[in-house]
């Protein structure tokens, strides 16, 4: 295969951002390559927003032929939460055909070694970058996400997570150095003496199971950190979110045939309907990594039985905010309302039981009791989401049906505080748009505690009355325990609480957000900076990012030889 893009070019080009990449996560202060404003694209090859919109728009109805070798058929269903249907048709994989095709490949690119691998994984991301503006339509009408919130977190947020996993992994890989000499002194005799040579090795093939609510910012990490490691990559879809993952799949394999190495290094599973085609994937003996975003039911049967591969997941938590006392009691309301309306709490990290002392909180606009706070709360978000066009580009859609019979039944979970009222979407009236639902229950009751021990994904949160501040911590220890969380905030200004909170979440390895009034929220994280989850508590056994999540997926082979 001929090369249209030599290492040299990819190096002169990538490896100036590679370094930037590399600083920030040794610093962990803000940087970012991707604009995350729309009117920055339509310049130098990127498409502006309204050639985005013409290359969505020109999808629809189509066949998207991968060239990837084995199809056996043509598959896609996908509806848009916002009540269009794709139309588009994509690759059904024969696997006996395609896994070893996948695997041929590898050989050349674990030769390349860690830096052009990295550079190629940057040539991918700055092609998707360049089709920002239709890659936030691709993930608007998969996921439901408000325009955006598709464009920021589909787009520059997941790129950034993407060039942050290719950092991790160039780090771990150079760690060794690819040949050192070795000399050991026999006193008289002489000395002993080896030329060492060290490989990093791919494990194999990569799996990357994708969600439906963030198919690029869930996928991108463990598919730049597998590929940058050597691995080839298998993307398997949700059968609601295909396009976004497959049209990086065809970014990805355009960048390597360019680059003269094998394009089936990259490749999509679409599957038919009720196929389950991952189980059938996660246990095959060529899956040496398996990358999960979804269900705990799903991810502990992956972690029970694909024995074959280091299997890195992210499952479901109860992210719980516990409110002490705040000195800023109007930015704390705003804060919390913001942080449960976007996207319709269908975020993993959007806050569900709020911990709240029953004889009330100390604020600097003087004492509010349980009722108080939990009232004010609810009109700060009826307040933030009054303006149905306000509202819509913040909830955006509920992504599929299960979300709303969830915010149906809990209505009858507890004493509602904010009912969750119908959005029309004028531009899309077929969207099923909802606002958020709060729910009183009472910690001291084993009814209510069946509710809010468990996770109820969607926009439905719980203003759960607790006896103290002690009774807080105690209990958000043991939600962290027993069922996980992504992510956990407190309001507090005593500094007993706060150092409570905070040795509570080092323990039992949560992540912490203290007192969030202003522009960033506890259902936000940014990468080069921000862990994503832990990987220390039930709701994921990976973080985004760290060594950790790049290390195992290559091993070090070594080569000795008589100097």
């Amino acid at each position: 295969m001929t090369a249209e893009l030599s290492a040299h070019q990819l190096i002169a080009q990538h490896r100036p951002t590679l370094d930037q990449a590399l600083e920030a996560i040794r610093t962990r202060a803000y940087w970012s390559p991707h604009p995350e404003h729309p009117k920055a694209y339509g310049e130098n090859g990127s498409l502006g927003m309204a050639e985005g919109k013409d290359a969505f728009d020109a999808l629809l109805g189509t066949r998207l032929d991968l060239g990837q070798p084995g199809t056996d058929d043509w598959v896609g269903e996908e509806k848009s939460p916002y009540g269009i249907d794709l139309g588009v048709a994509y690759p059904h994989a024969d696997l006996d055909v395609l896994l070893p095709a996948m695997r041929a490949g590898q050989r050349a690119w674990r030769d390349a070694g860690a830096e052009i691998r990295a550079v190629v994984c940057l040539e991918i991301l700055k092609r998707i970058s360049d089709r920002t503006h239709e890659f936030a339509h691709a993930v608007m009408h998969t996921s439901g996400q408000a325009f955006m919130m598709a464009f920021q977190a589909g787009g520059p947020h997941a790129q950034d997570r993407g060039m942050e996993a290719v950092a991790y992994a160039y780090v771990e890989q150079v760690r060794t150095p690819d040949n050192a000499e070795w000399t050991k002194p026999q006193g008289k005799r002489d000395p002993l003496a080896l030329t060492k040579q060290f490989t990093p090795v791919p494990r194999g093939i990569a799996l990357v199971i994708g969600c439906n609510t963030f198919p690029t910012w869930n996928g991108y990490p463990g598919l730049f950190a597998s590929l940058a490691t050597g691995n080839a990559v298998l993307v398997k879809p949700h059968p609601r979110a295909v396009l976004p993952l497959a049209l990086t799949v065809q970014v990805a394999r355009e960048v390597l045939a360019e680059a003269g190495f094998d394009p089936n290094l990259v490749a999509l599973a679409a599957e038919r309907p009720g196929e389950g085609i991952a189980k059938t994937l996660a246990v095959r003996p060529e899956i040496r990594i398996i990358d999960y975003t979804g269900s705990t039911a799903f991810g502990d049967w992956l972690e029970a039985n694909a024995r074959q591969a280091q299997v890195y997941t992210e499952k479901a938590g109860v992210n719980t905010v516990i409110v002490e006392s705040t000195d800023d009691y109007k930015g704390m309301l705003s804060n919390l309302a913001f942080s449960l309306s976007l996207y319709s709490g269908q975020m993993c990290t959007t806050p569900q039981n709020l911990l709240i002392p029953r004889d009330g909180i100390r604020t600097d606009e003087g004492p509010k009791s349980y009722d108080e706070v939990v009232a004010d709360l609810a009109k700060s978000v009826g307040g933030l989401l009054g303006d149905d066009a306000r509202a819509n580009a913040l909830l955006g859609a509920i992504v599929n049906p299960d979300v709303k019979a969830r915010l149906e039944a809990a209505t009858g979970l507890g004493e509602v505080a904010l009912p969750s009222r119908e959005i029309s979407n004028p531009e899309f009236p077929n969207a099923v748009v909802r606002t958020p639902l709060i729910v009183k229950l009472d910690g001291a009751k084993p009814d209510d505690e069946s509710a809010y021990m468990s996770e109820c994904f969607g926009p439905v949160s719980f203003a759960v009355a607790v006896d103290s501040a002690a009774d807080a911590v105690e209990l958000l220890r043991r939600t962290i325990r027993d069922k996980g969380a992504m992510t956990v905030g407190a309001y507090t200004s005593d500094e007993e609480v706060e150092q409570a909170v905070q040795e509570a979440c080092l323990e039992e390895c949560a992540q912490l957000s203290l007192n969030l009034t202003g522009g960033v929220y506890v259902n936000q994280t940014a990468a080069f900076s921000d862990f994503h989850g832990s990987g220390g508590n039930a709701a994921a056994n990976a973080a985004l990012c760290d060594g950790a999540f790049v290390a195992n997926r290559f091993r070090v082979v070594e080569v000795r030889r008589e100097a």
